[in-house]
């Protein structure tokens, strides 16, 4: 698989030589500044320390005082949800937190699942802002603020939900049920800590990937958190190709067209030029995020 994926990002590269050069594409952030690229960079590197938080909010007791081991395992973890194709890389978070803080597979995948239902929802409403932006209308922040709010009555009911699952299922099911109850947020104040965290890293990340967006293809800004939104949902759905290639820049070019950008002659060529540069900054943070997590991480005391 690592070989597929080498081989991809390859063919990848050239077909970037092939229809815009690698000259062309470099060019749109010289014309930004590379000052821009620098800020942005540090502003999606802090997401992941904010992401690993997080994490360590959410097992206290298990990953207290090895935050730069969680960080390493976060960021292995990220890295490997770009580079792998169909989403596999997700499976590698319970096993990694298993194998580093004995975690039980089944409590680890089932706060990976929560959290994820944490991460899309934020990310809709993050991509939600610029729709309220754009329209500016009373009604559409009302919407938004509806769905913003969504995560809490979920939480709220879950006590209902369990208990009807537990009479449904079998009894031998009510292991697992525990191990999926012990996943959740242990109280509300941890709900609205990770809740909490989770909207600030997506809308952070969300607002860096649009302001790229906009100051490299000259998109306004509903366009902008349109192709955001596009990239980044095209990286949670199953049909995600190693390391994003073709299906995230295709991603944002399709939100970005939705949300009000040209769709033909040249705005169309600067929307994929401004696509792939934000598509390899993204790739370029992660690798360095993983890179500089490996320094953070401290070995597991025995005894």
């Amino acid at each position: 698989m690592s070989l597929a994926t080498l081989a991809i990002v390859l063919v990848y590269a050239v077909f970037i030589q092939w229809v815009w050069g690698w000259e062309s594409v470099v060019s749109l952030w010289i014309e930004a500044g590379w000052t821009s690229g620098l800020i942005a960079l540090l502003l999606l590197l802090a997401t992941y320390v904010l992401r690993t938080w997080r994490i360590y909010d959410y097992f206290p007791t298990e990953t207290a005082g090895r935050f730069g081991t969680l960080l390493r395992l976060t960021q292995v973890h990220n890295l490997l949800n770009i580079m792998l194709p169909f989403r596999t890389g997700e499976a590698s978070f319970p096993l990694l937190m298993k194998r580093e803080f004995d975690l039980p597979i089944a409590r680890g995948t089932s706060a990976l699942f929560v959290m994820r239902l944490f991460d899309l929802h934020a990310l809709l409403a993050a991509a939600g802002t610029g729709l309220a932006l754009q329209n500016g209308h009373a009604w559409a922040w009302g919407l938004w603020l509806v769905f913003l709010i969504l995560p809490a009555g979920a939480f709220a009911l879950r006590s209902h939900a369990l208990r009807f699952a537990a009479k449904i299922l079998p009894g031998k099911a009510k292991k697992l049920l525990d191990e999926v109850e012990a996943g959740l947020p242990a109280n509300a104040g941890a709900f609205a800590r990770a809740w909490g965290a989770t909207l600030i890293n997506w809308f952070t990340k969300i607002a860096v990937l649009a302001w790229v967006l906009c100051l490299l293809g000259d998109l306004n800004i509903a366009a902008g958190f349109g192709g955001a939104l596009g990239g980044e949902l095209s990286s949670v759905l199953p049909i995600h190709a190693p390391a994003g290639v073709g299906t995230y820049p295709a991603g944002i070019t399709a939100g970005a067209v939705a949300f009000g950008a040209g769709a033909s002659g040249p705005s169309l060529a600067e929307l994929g030029r401004a696509a792939v540069n934000t598509h390899l900054l993204v790739i370029v943070s992660s690798m360095i995020g993983t890179a500089l997590s490996l320094f953070a991480a401290r070995p597991k005391t025995e005894g």
